[in-house]
């Protein structure tokens, strides 16, 4: 990742004492997250967030953040704390807004980010205006990210201390009214995992060791095409090279993603016998085309949806932008048009796919994000 500036100084909560809402997810990121809250003299009530219907649907073991081994994992959290606790339904809303959001997204496609569309939809849409109607003041989540105070009463929302950790790329949906009612404790120290670990142990939370969760948390094996082939069905198609020459089938063109080397099980080798990479996928026409590595290079792309950290920027500027949430920054020019923003990189990235996220940088400050539509490829190397 690229080096940034520090995060400014003004981070401190207003000291006043909060009614805080601490979704705990049952990892140890959240937990310490809220006994951190608790510690700081704030009224903290846990709560962890039912997300499916069927919990044993998903995923099994300590992998996700959605079983009920999860939902026991916080409420022993919870009790080590001494804060009240409690399961809320949030299942349908989240079928919805993620699940179903996911899997159209794939049929259309394009690449969505389930992880960012439930920091929108559930954490800081659903369940905060649950929180807000019942008299809390904020939620409290385990994200690594920075919330800064202005002297005006304003605030933004920057990367965390510790880059290596680093979240604020999937809180990048959050505007300044919902920053205004978030708190992330761990985003403000810069503590490796495994003092977070040791932290979580000090407090007695049997947490401390569980594994991070990976993945998609619905997709209860990780397999993600087969997830997709049982909801949308498989449909046989051609996988063609980029003149339209048949090189392969594919049994849905859901299963791919801009960038995707392997899995291609293409029968004919490349003229110069190096790997082929995904290059296009039409769901119109069910064919999903392949083509050499420099092909995935974008010079600029168009996306929509905007959300903004705060006030709009207006016209264009300078920017850094993160394209993926583990991805690290790029520099970009960026013109902003109504609901629509045109970005030109500096230098041509690779695999960008539309679906995904970007999320705009001022310095450490999250300028906003909007979803990827369209891209542009760069000018294709003179032969030599």
């Amino acid at each position: 990742m690229a080096d940034s500036p520090a995060v400014p100084t003004e981070t401190t909560a207003p000291p006043r004492r909060l009614k805080v809402l601490a979704a705990m997810s049952g990892g140890v990121d959240s937990a310490v997250a809220a006994a951190r809250a608790a510690e700081a003299g704030h009224d903290v009530t846990g709560v962890h967030l039912a997300l499916s219907a069927n919990p044993k649907s998903f995923r099994t073991g300590a992998r996700g953040c959605c079983t009920l081994e999860d939902s026991r994992d916080a409420r022993r959290a919870a009790d080590v704390i001494g804060i009240p606790f409690y399961v809320w339904d949030l299942a349908e809303r989240f079928r919805e807004d993620v699940v179903e959001d996911f899997v159209a997204e794939y049929e259309a496609g394009r690449t969505p980010n389930p992880c960012l569309r439930c920091n929108e939809k559930i954490k800081f849409a659903a369940l905060l205006d649950k929180a807000l109607a019942l008299g809390f003041d904020a939620v409290c989540t385990g994200h690594y990210a920075t919330v800064v105070v202005r002297p005006d009463g304003s605030r933004e929302l920057h990367r965390a201390s510790d880059a290596a950790k680093d979240q604020s790329y999937v809180l990048g949906v959050l505007d300044e009214r919902q920053l205004a009612h978030a708190v992330f404790p761990l985003g403000e120290t810069s503590t490796t995992k495994e003092e977070i670990r040791a932290e979580a142990e000090r407090r007695g939370l049997a947490v401390a060791k569980k594994p991070d969760s990976h993945d998609i948390c619905f997709i209860a094996d990780g397999d993600t095409q087969g997830f997709l082939a049982d909801r949308l069905g498989r449909a046989e198609g051609d996988i063609v090279d980029e003149a339209g020459a048949k090189v392969g089938t594919h049994e849905g063109a859901y299963g791919f993603t801009i960038g995707q080397r392997k899995g291609l099980r293409i029968g004919r080798p490349a003229a110069d016998g190096k790997p082929r990479y995904v290059l296009d996928i039409s769901p119109v026409d069910n064919t999903v085309t392949v083509g050499p590595a420099p092909a995935l290079d974008v010079a600029g792309l168009t996306a929509v949806r905007p959300r903004w950290c705060g006030s709009p920027p207006a016209g264009a500027g300078r920017y850094t932008a993160q394209l993926r949430a583990h991805g690290g920054e790029t520099g970009v020019s960026a013109r902003f048009a109504g609901e629509e923003l045109q970005v030109r990189f500096d230098e041509p990235v690779r695999g960008v796919a539309p679906g995904q996220a970007l999320v705009l940088y001022d310095g450490t400050r999250v300028v906003g994000s909007a979803t990827i539509a369209t891209t542009e490829r760069a000018a294709a190397p003179a032969a030599g």
